[in-house]
């Protein structure tokens, strides 16, 4: 297949961050297919006018929920994004899982709550210095790894109350165990991802360079000035 001109106004900032390469061929899931137009080097080629559509409607959403209130969990532990998925999520002061994702966090979120609530517990009693006067050197030297083995599986969870009103997924393939579980719940999924990845796993698909630490840093970004957007709404 011929490579086609993508340089239009409407996606230049996509092809500039790379967007458009997509996996090789023989890598491509049978979904993603209507999103390729054409192929360089082996590596197929993207049509960003879809991917722009398709970001502009999971920044309407994201809009949406913010303006509703609502808490939308950050998805990412790919070496190569997870800084990002961490830092965006952080810039709106939303939930992330920017390492690996910790089974039954939504399946089982009763569970999970009970070890969020058990973090802060032992965390303020810590600081308060209430474990110094109930335990011993030693008992606090286990209570410590304690925390600091909740605090690592926890991270960017901590504050989460109750299950997240919607996902951002950046590589569904990879987090199959995150989209299995959002989407048993019925959690809504905006997912960026290569091809790859199927289509049908997000509720929102961004198909785009998922592998790209500027594609995504741009894509999350567009989102994050979103969700920002619906809370001045």
């Amino acid at each position: 297949m011929a490579v086609i001109d993508q340089k239009g106004p409407g996606v230049d900032r996509l092809f500039k961050a790379g967007a458009h390469f997509a996996q090789l061929k023989s890598r491509r899931h049978p979904s993603m297919k209507p999103f390729v137009v054409g192929a360089k080097a082996r590596v197929e080629i993207f049509d960003l006018a879809k991917t722009d559509a398709q970001l502009a409607e999971a920044k309407k959403a994201l809009a949406a929920l913010a303006t509703a209130g609502k808490t939308v969990l950050f998805v990412g532990g790919k070496q190569e994004v997870s800084a990002l998925v961490k830092n965006a999520a952080k810039s709106i002061h939303q939930p992330y899982v920017a390492g690996r994702w910790l089974g039954g966090t939504i399946s089982n979120f009763v569970e999970i709550k009970k070890r969020i609530d058990r973090l802060a517990d032992l965390t303020g009693k810590r600081e308060s210095g209430e474990l110094a006067k109930l335990y011993t050197k030693l008992e606090r030297l286990f209570i410590d790894r304690e925390i600091e083995r909740l605090a690592t599986r926890l991270d960017g969870i901590t504050n989460l109350a109750r299950r997240p009103d919607a996902f951002v997924i950046v590589d569904t393939k990879y987090e199959a165990h995150a989209v299995k579980e959002a989407r048993a719940a019925g959690i809504p999924v905006i997912g960026i991802m290569s091809s790859d990845c199927d289509v049908t796993d997000a509720t929102y698909p961004i198909v785009t360079n998922d592998a790209s630490r500027t594609t995504v840093e741009l894509v999350l970004g567009e989102l994050t000035s979103a969700f920002e957007s619906g809370l001045r709404a």
